[in-house]
């Protein structure tokens, strides 16, 4: 049987080498860039969740800095105004007959995607994700860590400020964001584990990457729990809304609440009290990561185990022993307030 490593490497060869020859044909249209482009440039979309948000935003970031560092590259960001399947899944087709170099793409639901990826594929088009471990039709999906040990990251903070014990809820984005819910998982799993004193009153939440709505949630579930002491979040807008609930309760003293976010999105949460940690990941870095994978794909190279793609916290990526096309690095962070003003996004 062909090894694991081997066979993520024959995909990325066939790729690059049906991409190559589209690239050295000029098949790089120029409406995917921002204007006319010199058709010798390559182009790649970076295809995320949903326009705007200072989470995509900061994405975007990444990608032009990227961009500035790798000369004859040019890359766009493109969404939806809401985090549709549907929606992403007509702007991926639109993107095919353009014929990018690459698409990276943060997909709303892996499992939606999959035909559409394949088709793109198919045209030669080099496809890297992010935020969608399992995914089958990308050459490689780069995490930012191992997104169970992530989760247990998660808890550990919480399980602290909780003192061990207590009930939470955990909210996600969607009950489709694979990401989400393997966080989720794994927190629940750290607190079987390691914090039998810890219970989590509910199945996950869907906040439908909506702050409003993760507020609404919240305060539904301060209602229903009056004992809980404790929330996570996964999309950058959930503890933004859990925070203003607790907050609005008067409850900052009484409650932990730790999630994924941004410091422009929860950050003056933290000042009070009403969020205690935002955890993550740099988005610009990770959109950087997809880029550089892509690029090592262009130039003929392999995805591979311990590969550096020179981008901070990606030094060293992991080869997923049971998903031979996931990768991650170990780029989780912590931000409460006594540091929030080092991390400007």
């Amino acid at each position: 049987m062909m090894s694991t490593q081997r066979s993520v490497s024959l995909v990325a060869t066939i790729v690059a080498g049906g991409l190559l020859l589209t690239a050295c044909s000029g098949g790089s249209g120029d409406d995917v860039s921002d204007g006319g482009s010199d058709s010798s440039e390559v182009q790649i979309v970076n295809v995320v969740k949903l326009s705007g948000g200072d989470w995509f935003n900061r994405m975007e970031v990444g990608n032009q800095e990227w961009a500035a560092a790798n000369p004859g590259y040019v890359v766009t960001q493109t969404a939806g105004d809401d985090a549709s399947e549907e929606k992403q899944i007509a702007i991926i087709n639109d993107l095919l007959p353009q014929q990018p170099a690459a698409l990276t793409v943060v997909p709303n639901s892996p499992e939606s995607l999959e035909n559409v990826l394949s088709r793109a594929q198919e045209a030669g088009i080099v496809v890297i994700t992010h935020e969608a471990p399992g995914i089958e039709n990308a050459v490689a999906n780069i995490e930012a860590f191992d997104n169970a040990a992530y989760g247990g990251f998660q808890m550990d903070l919480l399980a602290q400020c909780m003192g061990e014990e207590g009930q939470y809820a955990h909210m996600v984005g969607s009950l489709t964001v694979a990401s989400h819910n393997v966080w989720a998982d794994g927190a629940l799993a750290q607190a079987e584990a390691a914090y039998p004193g810890i219970e989590r009153v509910t199945d996950a939440i869907s906040s439908d990457e909506d702050q409003e709505t993760a507020y609404q949630r919240a305060r539904e579930l301060l209602a229903t729990y009056p004992d809980i002491s404790g929330f996570i979040g996964a999309a950058s807008t959930d503890i933004a809304g859990i925070g203003r609930a607790v907050q609005e309760a008067g409850m900052q003293d009484d409650i932990c609440v730790v999630g994924t976010s941004t410091p422009s999105t929860a950050g003056a949460l933290l000042e009070d009290g009403s969020v205690d940690v935002i955890t993550g990941w740099d988005p610009a870095l990770a959109g950087e990561a997809m880029l550089a994978a892509s690029k090592i794909v262009l130039d003929g190279g392999e995805i591979v185990d311990g590969m550096d793609l020179g981008i901070p916290g990606y030094e060293s990526i992991t080869q997923d022993s049971a998903i031979p096309n996931n990768f991650f690095g170990a780029a989780w962070i912590q931000i409460t307030s006594e540091n929030v003003a080092d991390y400007p996004f």
